[in-house]
């Protein structure tokens, strides 16, 4: 089985192929980052791919991106996510559409070999295989208003939104710059998680959010 891992700890990804190719796991490519990792993918057109999530050089979600991108570009190639910690907007756009060889194992929780490497096969033959965390966190963010996420004061601006006041206008009636309204503006997009696109208008959008929550 093609296996392509990514691992920035050195000591790590050396130990994992060790565990991998003893198990019988071909390791086409072991990488430290997230640019090398579908680089490897491209190249060697691997049947999994084992990634850290918080990989160089700023050390967030470098690895978790790539995993999306994996399975955008090469939905053939089955991809486990280890992380010490969920991320929960990236995790669950991962899982959102297709979970079929996909998996997402919290590192502290990868104790037993022989379970993490079955973990593996499911996930290469797959299957999915998932940190009981993961799931938890996952389904709380999908039962959480994102209007709760606000701010008092994003609040206000989205309240002056839904009443059709321009950033203008907004600023004038909280005393604040015509910039400072923009950065709320765009902080509320972001928490609603209202992305940019020409066939939609984000204020709009987060009026009608605002006024069915």
């Amino acid at each position: 089985m093609r296996t392509v891992i990514a691992e920035d700890s050195v000591l790590l990804r050396e130990g994992l192929v060790r565990l991998l190719s003893g198990a019988g796991f071909d390791v086409v490519a072991a990488v430290g980052d997230a640019d090398a990792l579908l680089a490897a993918v491209e190249e060697h057109e691997p049947q999994l791919a084992v990634l850290d999530v918080r990989m160089p050089p700023a050390f967030t979600d470098e690895g978790l991106r790539a995993a999306i991108e994996v399975r955008r570009k090469w939905p053939e190639t089955a991809v486990l996510v280890l992380s010490q910690y969920v991320e929960e907007r990236y995790a669950a756009e991962l899982l959102s559409k297709e979970t079929s060889g996909v998996g997402y194992l919290l590192k502290d929780r990868v104790a037993d070999v022989i379970e993490f490497l079955d973990a593996l096969r499911r996930v290469a033959a797959g299957g999915t295989a998932l940190d009981p965390e993961v799931v938890a966190q996952i389904l709380v963010r999908n039962r959480r208003d994102p209007i709760e996420a606000l701010t008092p004061r994003e609040r206000e601006v989205l309240k002056l939104m839904a009443e059709g006041r321009s950033n203008s206008a907004i600023a004038a009636a909280l005393f604040v710059s015509d910039s400072a309204v923009a950065k709320h503006v765009n902080s509320i997009f972001t928490k609603l998680q209202l992305p940019a696109a020409d066939t939609d208008h984000r204020r709009v959008l987060a009026v009608l959010r605002y006024l069915n929550s």
